[in-house]
């Protein structure tokens, strides 16, 4: 998958600071950009030797956002979970000296595997397919399983008011992207549909869902898993720049969401995961088999005699509110991400050859979120007059 290099970076200028810092990867190295990453520049290093590496960086020129783009983010959290279940690549470094390349970078290891663009999982049996996403919700289980403490990130993060925050970044975020004009037109990107009200009802502290202090990946999906070139089993997690302590349902409802933007009307505007079929994929689970392995697995079930059917049930829909809302969040921040994309694009700082795909599917998601945020006001009243 990597090819042209669409972002040149100046190689003698690595070649020297490796030899100095990392002399284990030989120069001269032959570079390539890989097509994916829509955030941060990311290169496959092949050494002298032939072992390939892989480089990730910040991308150049005035970046919008302050909390975005955190390769330094990314390697102290793979380097914390090196010793853990949790599949990650092995760090090799970490370089800050924006003198050197031109942006703050970081080199991991190359894993030799598959990354499924397509969360479908197309060209494969049936079978198969189910075990790489229940392989993948496994590995989701075992990343929030982690205690922060137990792996020196107990400060990688505040352990409460994770939402408050995300609506805070995201509020100021959006605010910056709708302003970016256009390096040509100078027309501006604009803001959101239905942004101001999106952001009241996620500011009502009484419909959040109740903070876990858990270690979120920050962006899981399918096509941030490198798998086995032939087992189903994930070897390493890959784009961490958005990690932190927070609410786990961010990371799950992540994980879901190609099935709720399934159900995007086509000639609404563009769909970010077009030709998910879930009812007519054989093999790929549903929605309600995902969550039902990942409560398996991050929280086995114990014996619960000591609760009537009445608490049971109260429990089971307090997770489904918090669900039903944390995915309305996530479509939401979807929305913004590809404001984002279309903010780099409109500075032509975009690193991606899909990004005018991503930033023009921005107006629909944003339209959906507002749907979905209806859908839980109406199921909250109707509870409320019971």
């Amino acid at each position: 998958m990597a090819g042209r290099v669409r972002q040149p970076i100046n190689v003698n200028a690595l070649e020297k600071w490796l030899w100095r810092n990392v002399p284990e990867i030989e120069a001269p190295l032959d570079v390539r950009q890989f097509g994916f990453g829509q955030s941060n520049p990311t290169y496959q290093l092949t050494a002298a030797d032939g072992k390939r590496y892989v480089l990730r960086k910040k991308p150049p020129g005035r970046l919008v956002s302050k909390t975005a783009h955190k390769v330094e983010r990314e390697y102290r959290i793979i380097s914390a979970l090196a010793n853990t279940d949790v599949p990650v690549p092995k760090a090799y470094c970490l370089c800050e000296d924006p003198e050197v390349i031109g942006t703050p970078f970081y080199i991991m290891e190359f894993l030799d595997g598959r990354i499924f663009e397509d969360p479908i999982i197309p060209n494969v049996l049936p079978d198969h397919r189910r075990a790489i996403w229940a392989d993948a919700v496994r590995t989701l289980a075992k990343l929030h399983r982690i205690d922060p403490k137990t792996v020196g990130l107990e400060n990688f993060g505040k352990h409460t008011g994770f939402y408050n925050r995300q609506i805070d970044t995201w509020s100021a975020i959006c605010n910056a992207q709708a302003a970016v004009e256009d390096v040509e037109t100078g027309i501006p990107v604009g803001q959101l549909p239905h942004f101001q009200e999106l952001m009241q009802f996620f500011a009502d502290e009484s419909q959040q869902p109740v903070d876990k202090g858990t270690l979120i990946h920050g962006d899981f999906k399918i096509d941030n898993l490198v798998f086995h070139k032939t087992e189903p089993r994930v070897i390493g997690i890959l784009d961490w720049e958005m990690s932190t302590i927070g609410h786990p349902f961010s990371d799950l409802t992540n994980l879901l969401t190609p099935y709720f933007t399934a159900r995007l009307d086509p000639s609404r505007s563009i769909n970010v995961h077009p030709g998910f079929l879930p009812r007519k994929t054989h093999g790929l689970p549903t929605p309600e088999e995902i969550t039902y392995l990942y409560f398996n697995v991050v929280d086995p079930p114990v014996r619960k005699d000591n609760l009537s059917s009445a608490v049971e049930l109260s429990l089971q829909r307090d997770r489904d509110r918090e669900m039903q809302w944390a995915m309305a969040f996530n479509i939401f921040r979807l929305s913004a991400i590809c404001q984002g994309i279309a903010a780099r694009q409109a500075g032509r700082q975009a690193s991606s050859e899909q990004a005018r795909r991503y930033g023009d599917a921005r107006h629909s998601l944003a339209e959906f979120a507002w749907d979905l945020v209806d859908g839980i006001s109406r199921t909250t009243n109707k509870h409320s007059k019971l």
